[in-house]
C-alpha cells in the first residue's frame, strides 16, 4: 500500500466501534495519515469474521456489541487514558446520541456517519411515521447541541452522504457564481451561503448517485446484494420518504407529513423511501429514475441555506432530497423485497471489491432552477481506480471512508468546536483531504429537466410552468 502524507497525531487512545465493510475500508486510511500508539487502538463490533485483519496488525479487537446498559462503561474502558482520545463509530444498531455524549463526557473526539438509534426504532410500528423520521433523530442531535454549547468536537453523519456532499455544494455553489458572472467574496457564515444560493436562483439539490459497479456472479434469489451496508439500507429504505422542503414549491402530495416541532425545513412521505421514485440526472447516464431515500444532508442541507425574514419565516429555502439509483443487483434486490409486500430477505451480502468486474460510483450534487438550468458537481470514482487508491473497498466504500479520513482530520485540527454537522465544516481543508481517494472530480452543465420528452403517449399531472416543482420530479 502506497502512503500518504501524515496528516495528524493522535496522542490518545484509538476506539472504532463497528468493523463492517465501511470500518474495514477506514483502518488503512487510519493507518497511512495518523500517527497512533497501536497498543491504544481497539476495535469492537460483534462479528468476528474479519478480525484477522487485525490479528495480523496486532490491533486489539474485542468480540462485543454496545448496548444502552453497557456503552458507558465500555467506552470509559478505551477512551480514557493521557492524551485526546478519539471514537470512531462506524456501527449500526447503537445510538449514536447516547455514545456521542459520553465520548464527549470522557473529553475524547467523536465521528460517525449518521444519526443511528438503538435497535427497534426503524421498524417501531408503535411509533408514527413522522417519529421514524431523520428530521427526527436530526433533532434530538440539536437539541443535545443547545443544551451543551461547544466543548470537545463531535463530527455528526460525516461519511460521503451525509457529509461530502454538504463540502460539494459548497464548491458547487462557488462555480456556479464564477460561471455566472458574479463578483463572490467567499461566503463565511451560514447566513452568507444561504443568501448566495438564494441569490444564485437555486431552487433545490438532488444527491444525484449511480452506481454502476457490476458483480461478476448474478444475483441469487432471495438475497439482498448491495455494494455497502445491507442492514443500513434497509434502515432507511424503509423509513418515510422524506426531503428538505423548497420555499418555491406550489404543491405537496397528498400523503405529505409536516412537522410542528423543530426547524420546520422538511417533509415526509407516508410511503418507504426505497419504494418512492423520483426523477434525477447524473453525467453517465443522463436522465434516471432514483429512490428518494431518506437521508440526513437532505434536511441539513435545506436548514443550513434557509434564509429567514425579520420574524423568522423562512423567506427562501431549497428544496434537497437524494435521488439514489443503486447497483443494479441492489434494484433487482428491492423489487424482489417489495414485490413481496416488504418481506426481507434473509439472506443480505455487500460485494467487495473483488466481486466486482467493473463499474463507477458517481456521486454528486444537482443545483437546478437557476439561470444556467442545472450543474451537477461531483465524484466519478470506479472499482479499478478505487484497488489502487487503497485495500479492503470498492468505489461506495472509499467514497464514505475518505470522508471519515477527512472529518478526523478537521476534528484533531478543531478540537473544541462542540457538535457539529459537515455543511459547518470548513469544505475547503475538507476536499483537500478527501479528493486523492475520489477520482475525478468534475462539474458538468445539462439542459435536461425533469420534463424533457414529457408528457408522452399519456396525459400527466404536471406543472408546465415550472419544471422544477417536486411534482414533476416525483414519479406517481
Amino acid at each position: 500500500m502506497s502512503q500518504g502524507p501524515i496528516h495528524a497525531a493522535i496522542d490518545g487512545a484509538i476506539l472504532m466501534i463497528g468493523f463492517g465493510s465501511i470500518g474495514r475500508g477506514t483502518l488503512p486510511l487510519i493507518e497511512r495519515h495518523f500517527t497512533f500508539d497501536k497498543a491504544r487502538f481497539t476495535v469492537i463490533d460483534p462479528n468476528d469474521s474479519d478480525r484477522a485483519l487485525l490479528d495480523e496488525r496486532g490491533i486489539r479487537y474485542e468480540k462485543l456489541a454496545l448496548t444502552r446498559e453497557n456503552h458507558r462503561a465500555v467506552l470509559a474502558k478505551y477512551l480514557s487514558g493521557p492524551g485526546r482520545s478519539f471514537c470512531v463509530n462506524l456501527s449500526v444498531d447503537t445510538s449514536s446520541l447516547d455514545i456521542m455524549l459520553a465520548c464527549r463526557e470522557l473529553g475524547a473526539l467523536y465521528i460517525d456517519t449518521v444519526v443511528e438509534p438503538w435497535p427497534g426504532f426503524y421498524f417501531d410500528k408503535s411509533l408514527g411515521a413522522g417519529s421514524r423520521t431523520n428530521y427526527a433523530l436530526r433533532e434530538t442531535v440539536l437539541a443535545a447541541k443547545r443544551k451543551s454549547p461547544g466543548g470537545v468536537t463531535a463530527v455528526s453523519c460525516c461519511g460521503a452522504n451525509p457529509g461530502m456532499v454538504s463540502w460539494f455544494v459548497k464548491q458547487a455553489l462557488v462555480n456556479l457564481a464564477a460561471d455566472m458572472g458574479e463578483t463572490l467574496e467567499e461566503p463565511e457564515t451560514r447566513g452568507d451561503w444561504a443568501r448566495l444560493a438564494q441569490r444564485l436562483g437555486v431552487k433545490g439539490i438532488h444527491v444525484a448517485e449511480r452506481d454502476t459497479q457490476r458483480a461478476r456472479h448474478p444475483k441469487p434469489r432471495g438475497v439482498f446484494v448491495n455494494t455497502w451496508s445491507v442492514e443500513g439500507f434497509l434502515s432507511e429504505g424503509m423509513q418515510p420518504a422524506e426531503l428538505g422542503w423548497g420555499t418555491h414549491e406550489k404543491w405537496a402530495p397528498a400523503n405529505a407529513g409536516f412537522h410542528d416541532k423543530g426547524c420546520g425545513a422538511a417533509i415526509y412521505l407516508l410511503q418507504p423511501g426505497a419504494n418512492t421514485r423520483v426523477r434525477s440526472w447524473t453525467p453517465t447516464p443522463g436522465a434516471q429514475f432514483g429512490f428518494l431515500v431518506t437521508h440526513n444532508e437532505a434536511i441539513s442541507i435545506a436548514d443550513y441555506l434557509t434564509v429567514r425574514d425579520a420574524a423568522g419565516v423562512a423567506a427562501y429555502r431549497p428544496t434537497c432530497h437524494y435521488a439514489y439509483h443503486p447497483s443494479d443487483d441492489a434494484v433487482l434486490s428491492l423489487h424482489e423485497l417489495f414485490g413481496q409486500a416488504g418481506k426481507m430477505q434473509d439472506a443480505h451480502h455487500i460485494l467487495g471489491e473483488a466481486e466486482i468486474v467493473d463499474g463507477v460510483d458517481e456521486l454528486g450534487v444537482l443545483l437546478y432552477g437557476h439561470k444556467r438550468n442545472a450543474y451537477w458537481y461531483g465524484s466519478r470514482l470506479s472499482v479499478e481506480e478505487a484497488r489502487r487508491l487503497a485495500p479492503y473497498q470498492n468505489a461506495t466504500g472509499m467514497q464514505v471512508t475518505s470522508a471519515v479520513l477527512a472529518g478526523m482530520v478537521w476534528a484533531l485540527e478543531n478540537p473544541e468546536a462542540g457538535i457539529v454537522e459537515a455543511d459547518e465544516m470548513d469544505y475547503r481543508r475538507c476536499l483537500a483531504v478527501q479528493t486523492p481517494y475520489l477520482g475525478p472530480v468534475v462539474g458538468v452543465y445539462t439542459d435536461w429537466t425533469p420534463l424533457t420528452d414529457r408528457p408522452g403517449f399519456f396525459p400527466e399531472d404536471i406543472d408546465a410552468g415550472d419544471p422544477w416543482q417536486f411534482r414533476n420530479v416525483l414519479v406517481r
